[in-house]
C-alpha cells in the first residue's frame, strides 16, 4: 500500500510532560484520516512533528518516506497546513499573502490566479482580498489560511480544526472541498475534538487520549466498538474510552440538582 504518512512509536516530551506517548498509526494515498481526541489530547504535538516543526523525542515519521527534520523543503512543498488559530502574515493583505506564497512556492501564475478566484468566490470572501488580514474576522482569517493551503494542490493536506471560526455555508464547502481533495487522489489528515466532524469525513479514524492511541478503525468499526463496549453511540464510546463519560454524568446530574 501507498502510505503518505507513516508513524511509528512517536513520543514527544516537554520535561516530565508526555504530549505523545509511544503513538504509530499510517494514511494511505487518498485516505481522509481523522486524528480525534479530546483538547490536550496531543494532536497539535503530532502534527508539529510531523510538519518537522518539532523533533520527536523517539520513534519515527516518515512523509512520503521521507524524515521531516532531515527532509524539510521537499516534504513541505508537498503539503498543505491549517491550523487552529491563523499562522498567516497579519501585517499583509490576502493579495499580498497569496503573491508571496506563489512566489515562494513557483506556482504557475496563471492556474494559481483560477484556483484563488474560485475559492475566494466559493467562501464569500473576495471583498477582503485587498484589506489588512488583522482587521477581518477570525472566520474570515481561516478562510484565507484555508485558501494558502490549497492554492498549490498539495498531495498532503493537514487540517488542525480547520472549521474553527468558520459560518454556516462556509463549514459546508470547506468539508466539501476535503472530500474533493481525497477524490483527486490527494490524502487528509484530519484533527478534531468534535465527532460529528470525524463521522461525516473520515474514511478511518485514530481516537487518542493522553498521547496514546486508544482504537483506530472506520467509522463502522468504531459503531460496532461503540455497541460492543455497551455504548448506544460513537460519541458514548468516545467519552467511554477517554473515560470521560462518568465525569459527564457527575456534572449532568449536578446541573439537574442545580437548574431545578
Amino acid at each position: 500500500m501507498n502510505f503518505i504518512l507513516q508513524i511509528n512509536e512517536l513520543k514527544k516530551y516537554f520535561g516530565n510532560v508526555k504530549a505523545v506517548d509511544g503513538l504509530s498509526f499510517k494514511i494511505s494515498k487518498g485516505e481522509i484520516y481523522g486524528l480525534l481526541g479530546p483538547n490536550g489530547a496531543g494532536k497539535t504535538t503530532t502534527i508539529k512533528c510531523i510538519l518537522g516543526l518539532l523533533e520527536p523525542t523517539n520513534g519515527k515519521i516518515l512523509v512520503f518516506d521521507k524524515d521531516p527534520i532531515e527532509d524539510d523543503i521537499y516534504i513541505k512543498n508537498k503539503i498543505g497546513y491549517v491550523s487552529e488559530e491563523p499562522l498567516i502574515y497579519k501585517s499583509l493583505t490576502p493579495k499580498e499573502l497569496f503573491d508571496f506564497i506563489a512566489s515562494v512556492r513557483k506556482l504557475n501564475k496563471e492556474k494559481t490566479e483560477s484556483i484563488i478566484s474560485e475559492l475566494l468566490i466559493s467562501l464569500e470572501a473576495n471583498e477582503y482580498i485587498n484589506k489588512p488580514i488583522a482587521v477581518l474576522s477570525k472566520g474570515n482569517k481561516q478562510k484565507m489560511q484555508i485558501i494558502s493551503a490549497l492554492m498549490h494542490n498539495p498531495e498532503f493536506l493537514i487540517l488542525d480544526e480547520p472549521l474553527s471560526g468558520l459560518d454556516v455555508r462556509s463549514n459546508k464547502i470547506v468539508k466539501n472541498i476535503i472530500k474533493m481533495h481525497a477524490e483527486n487522489g490527494g490524502s487528509v489528515m484530519l484533527s478534531t475534538h468534535l465527532l460529528e466532524i470525524a463521522e461525516g469525513l473520515c474514511t478511518r479514524i485514530g481516537i487518542i487520549n493522553k498521547g496514546k492511541m486508544i482504537a483506530e478503525g472506520t467509522l463502522e468499526e468504531l459503531k460496532n466498538l461503540a455497541q460492543e463496549a455497551g455504548a448506544a453511540s460513537l460519541e458514548d464510546v468516545f467519552l467511554k474510552l477517554t473515560k470521560e463519560d462518568q465525569s459527564v454524568q457527575i456534572i449532568l446530574q449536578k446541573l439537574r440538582e442545580t437548574l431545578k
